[in-house]
C-alpha cells in the first residue's frame, strides 16, 4: 500500500517499522478506517505464538510431521522419522 511523505515522517519520529504495521494489519481490531492493536491484543498474540513454538518443537522432536491428503479429505497423519525404507528393506 502506498504511504503519504507524512506516513513516512511520523513512522520515523515514532519508531514505527513497516514490520509493525504488518503485525498490526494481521492481528488488529479493524474499526472503520483505523486498526489497532492494544497491550491486550499483543498478549494475546505472544501467548497464541508461544503456544505455537512449542508444537513446533514438538514437530522438530519427531522430525517433521507428514499428513496425506486427497482433495478435501485428510487421509493420514505420521511423524516423519517413523518410517525408513532402508531400515525395511534391510530386514528382508
Amino acid at each position: 500500500m502506498a504511504k503519504t511523505r507524512h506516513m513516512h515522517q511520523r513512522m520515523n519520529q515514532r519508531a514505527i517499522s513497516q514490520q509493525m504495521l504488518e503485525i498490526v494489519k494481521m492481528f488488529g481490531v479493524n474499526n472503520g478506517d483505523k486498526t489497532y492493536l492494544n497491550k491486550k491484543g499483543i498478549d494475546a498474540v505472544i501467548s497464541e505464538m508461544d503456544s505455537l513454538a512449542k508444537q513446533m518443537q514438538k514437530m522438530k522432536s519427531q522430525g517433521g510431521v507428514v499428513l496425506v491428503e486427497s482433495g478435501d479429505v485428510e487421509i493420514t497423519a505420521y511423524a516423519l522419522d517413523s518410517y525408513d525404507r532402508k531400515k525395511s528393506h534391510s530386514l528382508h
